[in-house]
């Protein structure tokens, strides 16, 4: 077992009553998180639309929350997430909302407690830029300038 990071938590009043994200089997690497909605909300195909979860945290320096979509909702009702993963900055104070789409071709209803999303807590390294006096004195690879497609299918 990994030393548990600690995330400071805090429920917003429209949160209260939901349970905390947790980790759903003892390997998952993210935790759910759920709709604090107040009332069903239906999402019609192609709308987007901005959830709350009803909490605040504060990630500790160094790190990130990544929000992903969660698989099932994907593949059964075509739900996902336009920006995924979406960055939870360290300095970020504010409330953890999901920006969620409906890819599918039927309305979908977000109720109250629906376990929506998945937020999963990496480190960050952060890079420092070398310049060079040109592209041909970047380090060479076997790919080179290949783009899209260039590696094969």
């Amino acid at each position: 077992m990994h030393d548990r990071l600690t995330v400071e938590f805090a429920w917003l009043p429209h949160g209260r009553g939901l349970e905390l994200p947790e980790y759903q089997t003892p390997h998952s690497a993210g935790m759910d998180l759920q709709a604090a909605v107040m009332a069903p909300l239906a999402l019609a195909p192609l709308q987007r639309v901005l959830v709350p979860c009803g909490f605040v945290i504060a990630i500790p320096d160094g790190y990130e929350a990544q929000i992903r979509p969660r698989s099932g909702l994907a593949l059964k009702n075509g739900i996902t997430l336009p920006n995924a993963p979406g960055t939870i900055d360290a300095d970020y104070r504010g409330e953890l909302k999901i920006i969620m789409i409906n890819l599918g071709s039927e309305p979908f209803v977000i109720t109250r407690g629906m376990r929506i999303a998945q937020l999963v807590i990496a480190p960050v390294t952060r890079a420092a830029w070398k310049t060079v006096d040109s592209p041909e004195h970047l380090s060479t690879t076997a790919r080179g300038s290949g783009g899209f497609g260039s590696t094969g299918h």
